[in-house]
């Protein structure tokens, strides 16, 4: 890892950003194509979707990958030791903007830079983590798009177990310490359980290694279901989850899609996709000459529940009608 120092120096060799397009039209010079550094939480693989989003974003408002912008994507693998060096280098690169997925990197691009605009995305709470002081007016040089949806989401993750398990009082929590953002959630989680007369059991996961250990706890705990929290580690290692938790028959729910369509049972939450779309719309504006502390952060309006038949079958499980017509898309 990186020595502080060190990292604190690189990172001053390379503050300064390249003009916007809009600056150097004005300055009647020949403008070169802004660079924007990407730092992306899960593997490439598991990230595609959300790059995808992104560059078709981009491309959306005119801003083609290798020809009117350049797009430059670090990926940390789930690996948070790997933040600071992959920062230093794109730092190096002169990048116009920043655009960080998730809470370590965006606490890490904050640290490293106050000048350069940084435009965060699948932010848990930023204003709690301290990344900005509102969500209306962010000041300084972040804004982005929030995942920040509270207790109600976990709530709702929980109400739907209930409704799917029979006589359901135990529920296990799948969270990583490592990532100060899911502390957090554990808490919400747990306000939401309590309000459905619910008790929750937090399994702090670091390691890919402890998976098997962890779910095998929770059933000797007599967890009835599981809650897979949205983070890196967990979303890199999605299929060995589910190969897991179907070995040992517990009902578990993710906060999206991905898992689902490998064989989880059930995902509810905001749509990555639709919030990394979104965040490509902000460096437009930015690149167009809008500051980060004029521009609002934003929230998830998009939230999907996705349901598979096939798994509540293998399970022994019968989903409600009424959660089935809620479903906006059901896995036969």
């Amino acid at each position: 890892m990186m020595d502080r120092r060190v990292f604190i120096g690189t990172v001053a060799g390379g503050l300064l950003a390249a003009p916007l397009i809009a600056a150097a039209q004005q300055a009647g010079k020949v403008a070169r194509p802004p660079r924007v550094g990407v730092l992306m939480l899960p593997s490439e693989a598991v990230a595609r979707p959300r790059v995808e989003a992104f560059r078709q974003g981009l491309r959306n408002i005119g801003y083609v990958d290798g020809d009117t912008i350049v797009i430059d994507i670090r990926y940390i693998d789930g690996r948070y030791e790997r933040i600071p060096a992959l920062l230093a280098e794109l730092l190096r690169l002169d990048v116009s903007v920043i655009v960080a997925h998730g809470t370590p990197p965006s606490l890490a691009a904050k640290r490293a830079t106050d000048s350069i605009p940084i435009v965060m995305f699948e932010i848990s709470d930023p204003v709690g983590i301290g990344l900005v002081p509102s969500l209306a007016k962010p000041g300084g040089n972040l804004t982005g798009v929030a995942q920040l949806v509270g207790t109600e989401i976990y709530q709702k993750q929980l109400q739907m177990l209930q409704e799917v398990v029979p006589k359901l009082s135990h529920v296990a929590i799948l969270w990583n310490p490592s990532n100060p953002a899911q502390a957090p959630i554990v808490q919400q989680a747990e306000i939401g359980a309590k309000a459905l007369g619910l008790s929750i059991l937090p399994l702090g996961v670091q390691d890919p290694g402890e998976l098997e250990r962890t779910i095998v706890a929770a059933g000797r705990a007599r967890a009835g279901a599981l809650v897979v929290t949205r983070d890196a580690l967990f979303s890199n290692h999605t299929e060995r989850i589910v190969e897991l938790t179907a070995a040992h028959r517990l009902p578990t729910m993710y906060g999206f899609r991905p898992p689902v369509e490998a064989g989880g049972l059930i995902g509810y939450g905001p749509d990555p996709v639709e919030i990394a779309r979104r965040a490509a719309a902000l460096v437009g504006k930015i690149l167009k000459g809008a500051k980060p502390a004029d521009l609002p952060v934003e929230q998830p309006t998009k939230f999907e529940l996705v349901i598979n038949l096939k798994t509540a079958k293998a399970l022994g499980l019968t989903i409600p009608p009424s959660l089935l017509q809620r479903a906006d898309e059901i896995i036969q």
